[in-house]
């Protein structure tokens, strides 16, 4: 298997910056192994349910870096925070 191209990066995440697509190639990963980290990120417990190992290696390397584009769940789109009540 060839490694990954900034294209292949493009499609898989789309909204990546030119530094995680930079890494995410460095890894040396193949595209198996970025749909498998996506798989991961996108629902573990399915996977593990399944007697799946966890990701190890490039999947995993893969994972780490994905995860740092996934917003907090603080930082949702759309959602508010509580509002704040005045203290007398």
């Amino acid at each position: 298997m060839t490694g990954l191209t900034r294209d292949d990066v493009l499609k898989a995440v789309g909204h990546a910056d030119d530094v995680t697509i930079a890494r995410i190639i460095a890894s040396g990963a193949t595209i198996t192994e970025l749909a498998e980290a996506q798989a991961w990120l996108a629902n573990d417990e399915p996977l593990m349910n399944a007697g799946r190992p966890l990701a190890t290696g490039r999947a995993r390397e893969l994972v780490d870096i994905l995860s740092e584009l996934e917003p907090a769940d603080d930082d949702e789109p759309g959602q508010l925070s509580p509002p704040t009540v005045p203290q007398d």
